[in-house]
């Protein structure tokens, strides 16, 4: 294979891969978020046509084929989107700061659950414990890697371990995401420890 061959692959793959993030992230605002932005409504699950969808998308000036909405939600590594069983709907799986109902049920939590942050929160996070903030919950990692992963988008990552079934005897209700997040309302202080 020519080197020339080999350059122009390494490019197409560079621009699928942006498009795949940038894709992502456009859905993500559109779909946690503001789907008035493009003139859309969800349903009170956060469903949406997908045919849609893929029009209101067109019509305010981007050019995302099923195809591609298709490769963002099979491909995504945090599986942020789903389709719905007959493929007609999709919706961001969890992260909403709409009001929506995920329709998720109560689930026994994990012994310790995990949650990545930035250093320059701990002090507030150990004061107040986790606070859901604009979104509907507080997001809790099963693993210390995907906590490490997702506390590295803020900055110098801090992981707390979180004693979620001591939590849940003491009251607490927590919810597992069709992508393996775990939600919960708040994490009060006396349930976190810094594990790395």
């Amino acid at each position: 294979m020519s080197l020339y061959i080999q350059n122009t692959d390494k490019k197409k793959a560079i621009a699928m891969q942006s498009d795949l993030v940038a894709t992502s992230k456009f859905l993500s605002y559109v779909l946690r978020h503001h789907p008035a932005a493009i003139g859309i409504t969800l349903d009170k699950q956060g469903w949406i046509n997908v045919d849609k969808l893929l029009l209101a998308i067109q019509q305010s000036g981007r050019n995302i084929s099923l195809e591609l909405l298709q490769e963002v939600v099979f491909t995504n590594d945090k599986q942020r989107f789903a389709f719905s069983a007959d493929g007609q709907k999709i919706r961001a799986n969890q992260g909403h700061s709409i009001d929506i109902d995920l329709a998720l049920e109560s689930q026994l939590p994990p012994q310790i659950l995990y949650h990545g942050t930035a250093q320059r929160f701990l002090e507030a996070i150990q004061a107040e414990g986790l606070k859901k903030m604009q979104r509907h919950h507080v997001h809790l990692s099963p693993t210390l890697a995907i906590a490490e992963a997702v506390g590295q988008r803020h900055g110098k990552v801090v992981v707390l371990g979180i004693t979620a079934r001591t939590m849940h005897m003491k009251g607490h209700e927590f919810f597992l995401s069709n992508n393996g997040v775990w939600l919960t309302d708040h994490v009060p202080p006396e349930f976190m420890s810094i594990v790395q």
